[in-house]
């Protein structure tokens, strides 16, 4: 991806993504925050949707920022692709799904959705039975 004479590329082989309980998603953490609560909760992270999988329904307890890397994702407010940025408000509900078949592999055609996002205050999962925090 090109952005303003900006190359980035994402080498999946290269980052430290860690496994999470949820099937096709993977984490790299940047920045973690403690277990207290306001900005002591405040992570920085990668977070990596193989196609067709999907992050539980959760509310923000405070702002995220989200850039998309690669791939895109669809969740209440829409479709996002890579390139774009989206600003979830405090308080905001959503369930993202990546763009693409999860009958077939990750590859060029069927691209894995790999964002960065700077979550502030923590995340409350709404989903008991898929139910964590990152």
């Amino acid at each position: 991806m090109q952005i303003e004479g900006l190359e980035l590329a994402v080498r999946r082989s290269e980052l430290a993504w860690r496994p999470t309980r949820h099937a096709g998603i993977a984490w790299s953490p940047l920045h973690l925050g403690g277990e207290g609560s306001g900005s002591e909760r405040d992570s920085v992270v990668l977070i990596r949707m193989d196609p067709g999988c999907g992050y539980p329904a959760h509310e923000h307890l405070d702002c995220e920022d989200v850039f998309l890397l690669q791939g895109g994702y669809r969740d209440e407010y829409g479709e996002h692709r890579a390139g774009g940025y989206v600003r979830y408000a405090s308080g905001s509900r959503h369930a993202p799904i990546a763009l693409g078949r999860k009958d077939l592999p990750p590859g060029p055609d069927n691209p894995a959705c790999i964002l960065f996002a700077v979550a502030r205050g923590g995340v409350r999962v709404l989903d008991d039975a898929r139910a964590s925090e990152r």
